[in-house]
Order: structure tokens, then sequence, then C-alpha cells
């Protein structure tokens, strides 16, 4: 019985290192097709609706639920969800500031201010990734599947004047497996935390979500004169991973 307990705690293990190397993976796979495709910026609009739609269906129908599930102090939770708005406020204007050097310097290239920015927002986003799979049940792979459509447009956003070939490769591959070491690392410090840990570590993250959607995503797709088909395309990505969701939770 204890070897079948083993190997069956084994399995679990791996099935979960494999359902984090997907973000990973899609960071990669978008630096690769960086190289071959360079998306106009309406295509790019409407890869960014999908993910918005993604995110918002991942933060509503697990996120959220979950918090509640871990019956932690209500004062725990508003304390971790109004910590992640600051920080993701924080973060906001030390990407600005960055940017408004780069424009001042007349640079095509994304600055080092920039690439720590980035990083940090994917830190962020594996951190997530560890806590959904330190909460149990199908928060992991939601978020791990949610987070890799933004994985995959920030791969295809690489490019730029003095930044292609192997270098966009070498930034997707750094990416990958920095989203992939966050996670390892979320779910490891959160693996047999209290509830009130767990619920924290959600609600900071639903504050890192719901920036993602409003400040990066939206955003930054509105910047273009809309279709109405772009509303379609954000409805259809909260639709597709709820399905998945109701699917994994029917089966």
């Amino acid at each position: 019985m204890l070897a079948n307990l083993g190997l069956s705690t084994w399995l679990q293990l791996n099935h979960t290192y494999l359902i984090m190397l997907i973000p990973a993976l899609v960071a990669l796979a978008g630096g690769v097709l960086a190289m071959v495709w360079n998306p106009s910026r309406q295509a790019r609009s409407l890869i960014q609706h999908f993910a918005a739609g993604v995110v918002l269906a991942a933060l509503a129908v697990e996120v959220l639920p979950d918090i509640q599930g871990e019956h932690a102090s209500a004062l725990v939770i508003i304390t971790a969800f109004a910590l992640g708005s600051l920080f993701m406020y924080a973060l906001k204007l030390w990407t600005l500031q960055m940017e408004a050097t780069a424009a001042h310097e007349n640079s095509d290239v994304l600055s080092r201010g920039l690439l720590i920015a980035t990083f940090v927002d994917i830190a962020v986003d594996g951190f997530i990734i560890g806590a959904g799979f330190a909460a149990g049940g199908q928060t992991g792979l939601i978020l791990a599947l949610g987070l890799s459509v933004e994985l995959l447009f920030l791969g295809l956003s690489l490019t730029a004047e003095n930044i292609k070939g192997w270098r966009i490769i070498a930034l997707s591959a750094a990416l990958g497996l920095t989203v992939l070491a966050f996670a390892l690392l979320g779910n490891w410090l959160l693996a047999g935390a209290s509830h009130d840990v767990i619920a924290a570590a959600l609600a900071f993250s639903a504050a890192a979500l719901l920036y993602l959607v409003t400040e990066e995503l939206l955003i930054e797709a509105h910047e273009i004169e809309e279709k109405p088909i772009s509303t379609l395309v954000l409805f259809a990505g909260f639709l597709v991973f709820w399905s998945i969701q109701l699917l994994g939770a029917g089966a």
C-alpha cells in the first residue's frame, strides 16, 4: 500500500511539473514564432482581447472561488489584495519611467530597465501558477493555460531593431525559465501552508491578474481602432477556458 501511495504521489508530482512546463514552452514558442511571423497591429489586438478573456475566466471561475473555499480571515484576504494592488501599481510606475527613459534616448531596443520590469512581471506570473497548484484542484492547470496565452503574445512582442534571430530565442527561453522557476518556487513555498497563507497568496494573485487584464492587455489592445469582432474575441477567450473548467469538473 505504501509503495502504491508513493507511486501515486510521484505520478502526481510529475503531472504537476509537466503542466508547469507548458507556460515555459509557450514562451519559447512565441519567440520562435516571432522569427517567422510579425503579426499586424490588428492581429495583436485580437490576440490581446482573447488573452484578456482567458485571464478573466481564470480569475472568475477559479481564483476567486478558491479564495472563498479556503475560509480564511477576511482581513487577511483584503490586506493581501491591497498589497498585490500596490505592488502592481509600483511596477506600473517603474515601467512607465523606463519607457520614458527609452523614448528620451530614442532607442528602439528594449532598455535594461524594461527588460527587468518584464522579468519581474513574468516572475509574478510564475508564482501565481505555483500558488494555484498549492491551492489544489484545477486552479494550477487553469492558471497555467490562461497565462500561457499572455506568454505567447509576449514572445511575439520581443522583436525590435536589434533583437532578432538567436537573440529572440535566447530572451524567450530566459522568460520561459523564469516563469518555470518561480512556479516551482511558489508551489514549494506554499505546499502544506495554512488556509490563511494560501488565501493570501491567491488574493495577491487576483490583484496581479486584474492588473494584467485592465492595465496591460486591454489598454494596449485599444491603442488601435477596434473592429466589432474584438468584443466577440474577448468573450470567446472567456468561454473557451470556462468550458475547459466546466468539462473538467464534470469528467
